[in-house]
């Protein structure tokens, strides 16, 4: 399963506002934190605004929010507004299915048995869930990461 470095730069950016809930960011600096072309987060931004998950604001104190917090943005409706498709091969839709085996092919089956489950994971997460320190245990040590701390 492959998401598109769309929905990447999409999570990136949500990550980034969860990070900062009582502020007001701009995208040249979220463009810079990840090392993103400007350009391409505007589109991002754009349509994270027009899918209600950010909130954006022009002027000289303007800039981009979070529209809902972060433990009300489920990562499974990112991924279903910014993904074209969730189609793991040209069999899967009906234009571009070519394939002599879909009428008796079980592969399909279990595809869309995987694809179920892989978006089932990110039902039950939202972005409060990803923007978490990450812990790690090992032998009784643990490390906490900040992702407000993180440089890219």
């Amino acid at each position: 399963m492959r998401l598109t470095l769309y929905t990447d730069y999409s999570l990136r950016v949500l990550l980034y506002l969860a990070a900062k809930p009582d502020e007001t960011v701009t995208i040249t600096e979220v463009a810079e934190y990840y090392d993103i072309s400007r350009n391409h987060l505007v589109k991002v931004v754009h349509s994270l605004g027009i899918n209600g998950f950010i909130s954006t604001s022009r002027g000289k104190n303007g800039g981009i929010r979070l529209a809902l917090p972060a433990d009300e943005i489920l990562l499974s409706d990112v991924i279903k507004k910014t993904e074209p498709d969730m189609d793991l091969l040209d069999c899967f839709n009906p234009k571009t299915d070519n394939c002599v085996m879909t009428r008796t092919c079980r592969l399909k089956m279990i595809l869309y048995e995987s694809r179920a489950a892989f978006m089932a994971v990110f039902k039950q997460n939202t972005l409060a869930d990803a923007a978490k320190p990450i812990t790690r245990s090992s032998s009784r040590k643990t490390a906490n990461v900040n992702l407000s701390k993180l440089k890219r």
